[in-house]
């Protein structure tokens, strides 16, 4: 593997795993396969440290159950999680619990190797953590009170519906506020908004954003 970066693939499709080797060895990665969570969890403390692609849905262990054992095992390998489901309370689950970032399938080459970089940055850099922490920090200053409400209701995993709800508004004005965060924040994707949530204080309750 010489000095190249490691990725270590999780899925259980023979075609994915197939075809996600041969994206990242073209871009010059060392790849290493595995078809379940079992399989790679029985390696993984031997395993070169790299980045992790876990696919969500598994049979055996899901990609949360993974995700959390490594964490247990101490493993600090940064995970990208990849769903055929684009369920925002999937997304929000992963990140929580520590994902670098959350994609889905069908991936495109791009977006995966953008998220990588992200994943091998937060793993080789603490310092770039730090900053990154205080560039979410100075954009969420630029946020309304209830677009700030609005993002933590995102952070939670909350349909529009339920933020409108919890603030006394409408899901149409949520969508607005959600719209304006968006371009406040520079977020291009939900992932996006979930890493700035989860590096900003977002305590406080519904009440006291009906502004």
């Amino acid at each position: 593997m010489g000095n190249k970066r490691v990725v270590h693939i999780v899925d259980d499709e023979e075609t994915i795993r197939k075809a996600l080797r041969f994206t990242l060895r073209t871009a010059g990665f060392a790849v290493e396969a595995y078809a379940s969570g079992p399989e790679f969890l029985s390696a993984a403390g031997d395993a070169k440290k790299g980045c992790v692609i876990l696919d969500m849905h598994m049979p055996d262990m899901d990609g949360l159950q993974v995700q959390v054992e490594l964490t247990r095992r101490g493993i600090d390998m940064p995970v990208v999680m990849l769903t055929g489901n684009g369920d925002p309370t999937l997304a929000v689950q992963a990140m929580q619990a520590g994902a670098a970032d959350f994609l889905a399938k069908p991936v495109e080459k791009a977006a995966l190797l953008g998220a990588i970089d992200r994943a091998f940055s937060s793993l080789e850099n603490i310092t770039g953590r730090a900053a990154e922490q205080a560039d979410a920090l100075s954009k969420a200053a630029r946020l309304t009170q209830r677009e700030r409400a609005v993002l933590r209701g995102i952070a939670r995993g909350y349909p529009n519906s339920f933020i409108a709800d919890e603030l006394g508004t409408t899901p149409r004005t949520v969508e607005l506020d959600r719209a304006s965060l968006m371009v406040k924040l520079g977020a291009q994707s939900l992932p996006d908004l979930l890493r700035i949530a989860f590096a900003v204080d977002l305590n406080g309750s519904p009440e006291d954003d009906r502004h």
